[in-house]
């Protein structure tokens, strides 16, 4: 009967597995062998493995309960090399490849003898839902040490600590018709859409299409119906409008049916890609679909039977039992008994049986079952007992008998004798479950149907459900539905399909199903051993009880205390009996109860994939200016601001030795306040504003007024967000009547295209206004200091006359030969002039300057220099001395904020509610240390009484510090509560070390305070 001493379970023929392929694979340190076409889970089970796993909770051994996405136990880690480490994958979606390495995620030692599960055992009954809760809240200071042992227990895979070998990317893409699953409905669906002409895309997650029609016992047109399968695909292969996605799964279901499809293209082949032509091929891929007209040919899960002790390994789902005989060659066990409450759990009885093994009995829990595979069982001479259940499985490691009763389902009791059935393998079948999930993510709520005992989907425009995921069951209705769905689909875009007949199908007598979920025993659910509704978060029917009893009445509330449907497995089992058995509780019925929401993703899926390219030097792209090669070559030391490279400081060498970060700093700020000294400010954002209502639109982003800001002239302003918050700000200069160009701050700029963006198409459509970013387009090069206009002056045919140029103006002309625009705008102090050209110029201009301003002691100074430059001034920045709680009022800038505007502006009802107002407030000042040798610590917090108990009141914090070689001590800026009101008293800043510094609270301009020198 075996094939291999190794595959003691494997049946000698039969089966879609390749037998002249045997491969060799390791499991929790095991050898073994399996055969090409198996998944892990069927080689197994084929070598006659167990115990796969410990649960999450008790840690109790656990094995094989499934054969797809649903299965909740057999949970691995993968690799045999730390980067090719990939935790949490289904056992029974792995297909098995030579030299596959895999192990247990939980289990210490090893999963047969885990010390835990002594914990589980004897302490089980004292970890009820809310355990953790309860348990472990207090001392509030240990949960850091608390939770390491709970996460360490609680068994889930790990990361890998290496490098990914393997790359990822994303496709994006259009269809016509997006058809989910290629079984009976969604081949069906792909055919009628694809003799249409429609673009059809069909992804299923299976590593062969054709869904339950691989292992079905029926017939298509009197031939097995994976020959219609393959009939099938060839035609959709051959159409040059179809595209075929096997071993992918439609992970997220979005608005305006955006569908992300996650392809698992080579992780069947290797645990890391072959190298093909010189090259590893992706690993994974997902796919971003638009698609016009979405098919849900999703099918439907088995649902098990909640029982005593259906946890111990060797209870499986009677479907599971099937696929794993029919498409496997595997027989899971050598005795079998069979507990269900419907016609379709016969199959695996009669599966069961033709593969010569035994089966002890069929426990049917209706009175009377009557139907075409009942009699086919009783023609087989297989014993059916009925209106009974198992209600209890025997066993430690695996199963070794079944409690058997009669049962009263609508009283929920045990009214008869026990028996008890020696077998080692217990199938289930409770029904089926429409697979909800991806109609779920959607928004739209499921609906329940009695006739099937389900929730079926709810539906939104653009999406049709069919056959099994739409609670049609009978494989002649399957097919008619998915043609349907086909034709409908293609209909709704254009096109036309010619008749598409369905195989004939020799229909089934089947009788009705009985709503069962629970089993009674012959304790109380709280005494009896436990009956696991949710196998791979551990909970029982008497968790789902107790929750009730605490006064969770919502669904969603019951899910999260008892962790039902969590993790990776969403439900997928034990949802509609966890349901159930809650509306059993509150005495209501199921519909009333309603259903948990899903989420995506429905089955894991990796970063990688999620990622795709975007990662290592394109995780983040990195900018540069016009400039970058001239700061490269001079030695600049690079931060990273937003995604730009910007010069930080210019190290020199002196006397042969580098000068540090504060040395190089110095020497630029007293370069630019004694002579002349130039930024590359090109990163800063730069956004074209044009159209007839650009100044009406200014005004209602910007806190001050714009209707009278004249050709030529530029203007600061402050934006807030609508909470009233500054958000940015920048110089916005007029260009013509209805012409503008608005910087921003280098990290904001895309953010801020985007907020205008947002308001304008949302919320003042009727503007006529439209903006462009023009960034990298403009290179801006900043020369500032004493001797800037006598330097720009030899190069430009500008009248840089203080009288002619004023200060916040700007002129056109050229600069070094070059077509440029020149603003006198001062982010120092000093006299300045910033220069903007086109961008492919700037080098040459850039390089005229040092040429002329050698004699001037042109120096380049980087970011560094600039902040400590700006804050002598007082000059904010955004993000530093605001933190999206700071008002323009609270940096004392009520001079830009315009009150009196005619129309409403972003932010001017918030700044008019009473919490903005407050007088203690923190507002923004100066700090003067009392030891002029000392920096403060930005971020370093701010208290009135330094004698104060722990936990000192805080009174704000610092928000700029630096040395200042022209005032020649260390200052700061900060933001301290009613700080404008408190000008010369001291405040203490208590550092972590214990040392306490005292600072003055001054101005927060230290620096030429009437502005002299930047209007010379």
């Amino acid at each position: 009967m075996s094939q291999s001493k190794q595959q003691a379970y494997r049946l000698d023929t039969g089966g879609r597995i390749d037998r002249s392929r045997t491969l060799s694979f390791t499991f929790n340190g095991q050898r073994y062998q399996g055969q090409a076409g198996d998944t892990l889970a069927s080689a197994l089970l084929a070598n006659g493995v167990d115990i796969v796993n410990r649960s999450f909770k008790y840690s109790r051994p656990r094995g094989i309960v499934a054969a797809g996405a649903e299965e909740p136990n057999a949970i691995v880690q993968l690799g045999s090399s730390e980067a090719a480490q990939v935790p949490n994958v289904r056992a029974t979606q792995q297909a098995l490849f030579d030299g596959l390495t895999a192990r247990s995620t939980n289990g210490w030692p090893n999963v047969q003898r885990d010390m835990m599960g002594l914990v589980g055992k004897i302490g089980g009954q004292f970890m009820p839902p809310g355990f953790y809760y309860k348990t472990f809240m207090a001392p509030a200071s240990m949960w850091m040490t608390y939770e390491k042992y709970i996460r360490k227990a609680a068994g889930l895979g790990r990361s890998p600590l290496e490098n990914d070998p393997d790359s990822y990317d994303h496709l994006h893409q259009h269809c016509d018709v997006l058809v989910v699953g290629a079984g009976a409905a969604g081949l069906s669906a792909a055919l009628a859409a694809a003799r249409s002409g429609a673009r059809v895309i069909v992804a299923d997650e299976q590593e062969e299409m054709g869904g339950s029609l691989l292992d079905t016992r029926e017939m298509l047109a009197g031939k097995p119906a994976d020959q219609w399968v393959a009939q099938v695909l060839d035609e959709l292969a051959g159409c040059d409008n179809v595209t075929l996605l096997p071993r992918t799964t439609a992970n997220g279901y979005h608005d305006h049916n955006f569908v992300t499809l996650h392809e698992r293209r080579t992780e069947h082949l290797g645990e890391t890609a072959p190298v093909v032509h010189g090259h590893r091929p992706v690993r994974s891929r997902m796919h971003r679909v638009r698609a016009g007209q979405v098919i849900l040919a999703t099918g439907a899960h088995e649902r098990p039977l909640v029982y005593a002790g259906n946890d111990i390994p060797g209870n499986l789902l009677a479907g599971a039992v099937s696929t794993y005989i029919r498409r496997y060659g595997v027989v899971p066990g050598r005795r079998l008994v069979l507990s269900t409450s419907n016609d379709y759990g016969y199959r695996a009885a009669l599966d069961w049986k033709e593969a010569g093994h035994e089966v002890v009995a069929i426990v049917d829990a209706r009175e009377a079952p009557k139907g075409d595979w009942i009699d086919a069982a009783r023609a087989q001479g297989i014993k059916i007992i009925t209106g009974s259940a198992v209600i209890e499985a025997k066993g430690s490691n695996r199963v070794t008998a079944a409690r058997v009763a009669p049962i009263d389902i609508d009283a929920f009791k045990v009214n008869g004798a026990v028996q008890e059935l020696a077998c080692d393998t217990i199938a289930s079948s409770g029904g089926y479950s429409p697979v909800i999930h991806l109609a779920s993510h959607t928004g739209a709520r499921p609906t329940w149907n009695d006739e099937i005992i389900g929730f079926v989907p709810g539906l939104v425009k653009g999406v049709q459900a069919c056959g099994g995921a739409n609670g049609t069951y009978a494989l002649g209705d399957v097919l008619v539905a998915g043609i349907e769905a086909g034709i409908k689909a293609a209909a709704a875009m254009g096109k036309t399909t010619e008749v598409v007949n369905a195989p004939s199908v020799e229909p089934l007598q089947q009788g009705p199903a009985v709503a069962l979920f629970q089993v009674p025993h012959e304790k109380a659910t709280t005494r009896a051993p436990k009956q696991f509704v949710d196998l791979q978060n551990d909970v029982t029917a008497a968790g789902i009880e107790l929750a009730t009893r605490e006064g969770f009445e919502s669904i969603e509330h019951v899910k999260r205390y008892t962790a039902m449907g969590f993790g990776t497995d969403q439900g997928k089992l034990g949802n509609i009996n966890g349901m159930a058995i809650a509306a059993r509780c509150l005495r209501r019925s199921i519909p009333e109860v309603g259903t948990t929401v899903f989420r995506p993703n429905y089955t894991p899926v990796t970063f990688g994939a999620i990622v795709g390219r975007h990662c290592r030097e394109l995780f983040d792209p990195e900018r540069y200016t016009a400039l970058h090669q001239w700061h490269v070559e001079r030695g600049a030391e690079f931060e990273d601001v937003g995604q730009w490279k910007r010069p930080w400081y210019y190290p020199q060498k002196v006397n042969g030795k580098t000068e540090t970060m504060h040395e190089a700093v110095a020497r630029e700020c007293l370069a630019v306040r004694e002579k002349v000294g130039i930024l590359d400010a090109s990163t800063l954002g730069k956004i074209d504003i044009q159209g007839p209502d650009a100044r009406e639109f200014l005004a209602r982003v910007y806190t001050n007024k714009w209707e009278k800001l004249a050709v030529g002239k530029c203007r600061y302003g402050l934006m807030c967000k609508d909470d009233g918050m500054v958000t940015d700000d920048g110089v916005t200069s007029c260009l013509a009547e209805n012409h503008f160009l608005m910087t921003t701050t280098t990290g904001g700029a895309a953010a801020i295209l985007e907020w205008l963006e947002l308001w304008h198409q949302t919320e003042w459509p009727e503007l006529d206004v439209y903006f462009t970013s023009v960034t990298d387009h403009w290179a801006t090069m900043t020369v500032t200091g004493p001797e800037a206009r006598k330097l720009l002056s030899e190069i430009t045919d500008i009248d840089l006359d203080r009288d002619g140029f004023k200060f916040m103006e700007w002129r056109s002309g050229k600069v070094a030969d070059v077509p440029a625009r020149v603003f006198r705008i001062s982010f120092t102090g000093e006299l300045t002039f910033e220069i903007n050209v086109q961008a492919n110029y700037a080098m040459h201009v850039w390089q005229t300057l040092f040429k002329h301003g050698e004699k001037y002691g042109l120096t380049p100074y980087g970011t560094e220099t600039m902040h400590v430059l700006r804050a002598e001034k007082g000059f904010i920045i955004v993000g530093q001395e605001t933190d999206g709680s700071v008002t323009p009022e609270d940096l004392g800038m009520h001079w830009c904020v315009g009150y009196d505007k005619p129309f409403s502006w972003i932010g001017k009802r918030a700044l008019t509610r009473s919490d903005t107002k407050r007088e203690n407030r923190k507002q923004l000042v100066g700090l003067r240390p009392k030891d002029p040798k000392v920096v403060l610590e930005e971020g370093a917090q701010i208290v009135f009484d330094p004698n104060h108990a722990i936990p000192m009141p805080m009174a704000g914090h610092v928000t700029s510090s630096y040395y200042s070689p022209t005032l020649g001590a260390g200052f700061a800026l900060a933001v301290v509560k009613g700080g404008l009101r408190k000008m010369g008293e001291t405040v203490y800043l208590p550092m972590a070390d214990g040392q306490t510094h005292e600072a003055e609270i001054v101005s927060s301009v230290f620096y030429d305070p009437k502005g002299e020198r930047q209007n010379v």
